[in-house]
């Protein structure tokens, strides 16, 4: 077209024509090439010629500067922390801060993952405010540098995702090595009105309603025990989110000793609480959220459950045993010394419950308690109580 219009064969009208183009666009390229020759027909770059967002080197190097105080934190945390530092009239867009992370190789692709379909009710859709639930469970364990066994109990508050205790325990997860950290929580922060745990040891059994010595005791207290299916660890999936967290940080590395250790898990336990912002969380801490609750723990046992007065009652013996007719009954060593109470079902079928839990059915004919496969924690009518 430039070449026909240099030689004269055709006016811009006829080029117009010829080429399909407006006029217009005949014009543009004639200026083109009498501005800056042949050059001047390649294709431009489309960038704007000023970014509106762009930021200046201080601006990029105080993201890199908080990108290398939490190096596993995405753009949405590290803009959060930068709009706490400048305030919102400066901050960048997460966008940016995201595109100045990948400019220096600082993120990560991650692996697209398929997800189950939910369900109709989340685990956790009772969960409305602090306090309602506790998660407890175990962290995987490791060694410290002169070999000891490090295993980190671990427990949050289900609603404000506040971590209330990480603590390495040595080797063992006996009840006697558990209890007195939930009696220093519960002083600490006051009782919850639930626990949810899996079914390992010291939390389960396989015992009767699978109850042990720990979860007797928390009954005791008013608690509700909450146990998620077994091998479904995403019914607990924000302490294991947690544990992902303390997985990926500089404080799980291995320290030289036990005590060390246990000061870089608190060194975590603090970051987590109230630097870290979590997304459900509207960008908050949980220590934003957390207040401790009004149920005080006093470290004594309230009063026993009294039973309908239809109902029997048994004193279980130090042996888990009661006694029934004249025979000796097997229910569980979780309940030596505990009261339970029996509900007739019909002829010589009985429902065994203990406080607010049904465990199982007692069949006086054959003298065996049949337990039932999940806990049953059904309230009583106010008739019944």
């Amino acid at each position: 077209m430039i070449s026909q219009w240099l030689r004269g064969d055709c006016n811009i009208s006829e080029l117009s024509r010829r080429y399909g183009v407006s006029r217009r666009n005949v014009y543009k390229w004639m200026e083109r090439y009498e501005a800056k020759g042949w050059e001047g027909l390649e294709e431009l770059s489309r960038a704007p010629h000023r970014q509106a967002m762009a930021i200046g080197p201080e601006m990029e190097s105080l993201i890199l500067e908080l990108k290398g105080r939490w190096v596993n934190w995405g753009a949405p945390k590290i803009r959060q922390k930068l709009l706490e530092r400048i305030g919102a009239r400066r901050c960048p867009a997460e966008s940016t801060v995201s595109a100045v992370l990948k400019r220096h190789g600082l993120v990560k692709a991650r692996k697209r993952r398929r997800h189950a379909v939910p369900g109709a009710a989340g685990p956790l859709e009772h969960c409305h405010g602090p306090n309602e639930l506790w998660c407890a469970d175990f962290k995987g364990w490791w060694k410290t540098l002169d070999g000891q066994r490090c295993e980190p109990l671990t427990v949050t508050d289900a609603w404000s995702r506040y971590l209330l205790k990480c603590v390495g325990l040595g080797k063992g997860t006996s009840i006697a090595m558990v209890k007195p950290h939930f009696e220093m929580l519960f002083r600490e922060y006051g009782l919850p009105a639930a626990i949810r745990t899996d079914n390992g040891t010291p939390f389960a059994s396989t015992g009767l309603g699978g109850l042990t010595q720990l979860s007797v005791w928390w009954m005791r207290l008013g608690l509700r025990l909450e146990r998620i299916e077994p091998g479904c660890p995403q019914q607990n999936g924000r302490h294991e989110r947690m544990h992902l967290c303390l997985e990926q940080s500089q404080e799980r590395a291995a320290r030289a000793n036990l005590a060390q250790q246990q000061r870089a898990l608190e060194k975590f336990r603090q970051e987590y609480n109230e630097h870290r912002p979590h997304e459900a969380l509207a960008q908050r801490t949980p220590g934003q959220l957390y207040t401790t609750s009004p149920r005080i723990y006093s470290g004594r046992l309230p009063a026993a459950r009294e039973y309908p007065r239809e109902w029997r009652t048994r004193q279980i013996r130090s042996d888990g045993r009661m006694k029934w007719g004249g025979r000796e009954i097997n229910i569980t060593l979780a309940l030596a010394e505990e009261r339970i109470g029996l509900k007739p079902i019909d002829d010589g079928r009985w429902a065994v419950w203990f406080e607010q839990m049904e465990l199982g059915t007692f069949d006086e004919r054959v003298g065996k308690v049949k337990g039932y496969k999940r806990i049953k924690t059904t309230t009583l009518s106010e008739e019944e109580k």
